[in-house]
Formats: C-alpha cells, sequence, structure tokens
C-alpha cells in the first residue's frame, strides 16, 4: 500500500498523517462531549488540545530523537525536520499529559476530572492512529513461518523483506478498543 495518500502543491499528505489527525479530531469531538456531561465548558476542551497537541508533537519528537541519537548527532538539523518521519507515541502521550496539566493548573480545572474525560479519547486516538502504522508497514512484530498464520489480522506481510509478520499494530488497536469500551461501560 502507498503511505502517501495523496499531494497538495506537490507536497505529499500521509495516511499516517491524515488517520493520527482523525484520531486527534474524533478524540477532541468525543471529550468535548464528556465535558459536557461531566459539566465543564466544552470550549475547555479545545483550548486544552490547542496546548497539548503541540507539547505532545514536541514531545513524541524529543522521545524518538534521545532514543535514536546516533542518528541525529551528526545532523542536528535533521531532529527538526519531522517530514521524514520520527515521532513516538510514549513521548507524545507524556506532552499531551503535562499540556492538560499546565491547562488545569492554568484554568483552575481538577486534572484528575480532565483526566476522566479525556482517557477514554487518548486510547480511541491510539486505536486510530495505530492503523497509520500497517499502511506504513511498520511497527510490526516477529516473522511467522507457519504458513497456517499467514493470513491478516494474524500476521501481515511486509514488503520490505518480503516476509510475514506478528501484526502487532493491530493487536494493540484491538486492545485499544476493548480498553475504550471498558472505559466507556465503567462511566456508566
Amino acid at each position: 500500500m502507498n503511505p502517501v495518500a495523496f499531494s497538495i502543491f506537490g507536497q505529499p499528505i500521509y495516511w499516517y498523517g491524515i488517520l493520527i489527525s482523525a484520531g486527534v479530531l474524533i478524540g477532541i469531538f468525543l471529550a468535548m462531549h464528556h465535558a459536557k456531561i461531566f459539566g465543564m465548558d466544552q470550549d475547555s476542551i479545545v483550548d486544552m488540545a490547542l496546548l497539548a497537541i503541540p507539547l505532545a508533537i514536541i514531545g513524541a519528537r524529543l522521545y524518538y530523537v534521545i532514543f535514536e541519537w546516533d542518528q541525529y548527532k551528526g545532523h542536528p538539523l535533521d531532529i527538526f525536520n519531522i517530514r521524514k518521519g520520527g515521532l513516538a507515541i510514549y513521548g507524545g502521550v507524556l506532552g499531551g499529559v503535562l499540556g492538560g496539566y499546565l491547562f488545569s493548573r492554568w484554568k483552575k480545572i481538577d486534572f484528575w476530572n480532565l483526566t476522566d474525560i479525556c482517557a477514554p479519547s487518548i486510547i480511541l486516538g491510539q486505536a486510530i492512529g495505530r492503523w497509520g502504522n500497517y499502511i506504513n508497514q511498520e511497527a510490526y512484530g516477529v516473522v511467522v513461518n507457519n504458513p497456517q498464520w499467514q493470513w491478516f489480522p494474524a500476521a501481515v506481510f511486509i514488503q520490505a523483506d518480503q516476509q510475514w509478520h506478528m501484526a502487532t499494530f493491530f493487536y494493540e488497536s484491538f486492545w485499544n478498543l476493548i480498553v475504550f469500551f471498558i472505559l466507556m461501560g465503567y462511566r456508566r
């Protein structure tokens, strides 16, 4: 599958970015809905997102660069070129949580109440975003040699090495959805 969905004025728009953006937008709308249920102003979610999303991107990039430092130490300007890839979800979550915490302090909103509102949105966004790994053919598991298991969703065929691998992106997406539904059920 081609990782480029389409181009605008010669700039490629990647499926990965589309899926991450879709996860973020769906998450924001879901959190706005939950904010209303919790008695919080829905605009607060948008305001928080305007702080948390840039911090999440910075955190995702910093985390990636720190753990791939050998790749960047000789080319420090590449640290700022995220068009070449290199974001890590762990850093993104840390940056986003920091953004939510700073926002809650600034607006004097209970941080734990805010996390209750946002947690299902974050896990749903993660479930959606993982499909970008499928299109990019990354974040896969070990080689699957047994032909009986060489089918999706048990495994995924990776073009780069012409082998079947465990479809770990799918497993994570599936379990993220399970956690999402548990959180939604717990909320009722």
